[in-house]
């Protein structure tokens, strides 16, 4: 593995309790080990007005092309009830052959693998014929707006170009190898307040009921399906969250009701043309009401090409799989990176990330270091 050991690195990153937006030294952990490897680090907070501020670490070795980027995080979701753990969240036990605790799946044990593989590379074949770097943010979990993000305008800002890039979000559902990510859903969020007017349940026509118009916008939205997929997206869909009346009497109709969705949406669409479809369908339906709407992101895929061609060959030479590459998931800082190169995620099983007893196997993390480190020599050529 090199002299750097990927478990006891990602117990050492689990034991900081770096619950978002703090880091709690997990950065300067990885900042230790990348600098004894020759690479040189840069610790970059920002801050947006009335946020906190947000450390994050960029770190390359060496200053030529090609250059490879590892992009993670290892800011975490809070643990939840400490009652419903086995084990201190933040301990890094290890126990039954694996490593326990908040953010072992997502995405400690990644960060670690990124820099064991980069350990094992230069160990093996020395400094790079061109250049590995790594993005390291504390942002990923809470906003997202003062880590990879602005990381990578930085950067931008000072000439530091990458080629290609792998985010070691958990990709994995089942076992490890089973899936890489090659792009991702766009995800938009609105608030609808239908506004109508309040009256006495016995006498509905001297009111206008809020309830019922709501209701109808709601239907206008989810009857149909916004699309078919494409030739890499599922179908988009509108999922309502929830439905808020406030009314505590049964004889009064109300005035005011509000509805929060997200949509999930496929390559077919914007955040442009997705409010304008909403208000549409809204307005079908007629009557007052205000609409706040927002994304997080627009889909995106880096089509099947030479990245995902030697991910999957270093996957099937460690796992002996080959890696089905989708869309499906959630968000990522990947949707971040899409607009500066290439990039494809793999990662360990997330199976249990965000939930109480977060765990990941000794074997798939000494694993996904050698698939890291077989990625490395087919992108240099060495191999």
């Amino acid at each position: 593995m090199g002299s750097v050991d990927p478990v006891e690195l990602t117990r050492e990153l689990v034991r900081c309790p770096s619950v978002t937006p703090a880091t709690e030294g997990a950065l300067d952990v990885v900042q230790r080990e990348l600098e004894a490897l020759g690479f040189t680090c840069r610790r970059l907070p920002f801050a947006s007005p009335g946020k906190a501020r947000i450390d994050n670490l960029y770190a390359r070795l060496g200053d030529g092309a090609p250059n490879l980027l590892f992009a993670g995080h290892v800011d975490v979701v809070p643990p939840g009830d400490p009652a419903a753990w086995s084990v201190d969240p933040f301990a890094g036990a290890l126990k039954d052959g694996m490593v326990w605790g908040r953010g072992a799946a997502d995405m400690k044990s990644g960060v670690a693998c990124f820099v064991a593989a980069s350990a094992a590379y230069v160990a093996g074949h020395g400094r790079p014929h061109g250049s590995i770097s790594l993005v390291i943010t504390g942002d990923e979990e809470a906003d997202a707006v003062d880590g990879t993000e602005k990381v990578l305008a930085w950067m931008a800002e000072q000439g530091e170009r990458f080629d290609a890039c792998i985010v070691g979000e958990p990709t994995c559902p089942q076992v490890l190898g089973d899936v890489a990510k090659i792009g991702r859903r766009g995800s938009a969020s609105a608030t609808l307040v239908v506004h109508g007017r309040q009256g006495h349940t016995a006498y509905p026509h001297r009111a206008d009921n809020a309830a019922h118009r709501i209701v109808r916008m709601l239907h206008a939205l989810t009857e149909t399906p916004l699309d078919a997929g494409s030739e890499h997206f599922e179908p988009s869909t509108v999922q309502v969250t929830t439905i808020d009346i406030g009314n505590p009497a049964g004889n009064v109709v109300p005035a005011m009701a509000t509805a929060r969705f997200n949509i999930r949406y496929s390559d077919l669409h914007d955040a442009t043309s997705l409010e304008r479809w909403v208000r549409e369908r809204c307005d079908s339906v007629g009557g007052s009401y205000e609409l706040a709407f927002s994304s997080s992101g627009d889909a995106f895929v880096t089509a099947p090409g030479r990245l995902s061609q030697m991910l999957a060959e270093s996957v099937e030479a460690v796992c002996g799989r080959r890696p089905e590459l989708n869309t499906s998931g959630g968000t990522s800082d990947a949707r971040f990176v899409r607009h500066y190169g290439p990039v494809i995620e793999f990662g360990l099983v997330g199976a249990t990330m965000h939930q109480a007893d977060e765990r990941v196997t000794v074997s798939d993390i000494r694993n996904l270091t050698t698939i890291y480190t077989n990625f490395l020599e087919r992108w240099f050529g060495v191999r």
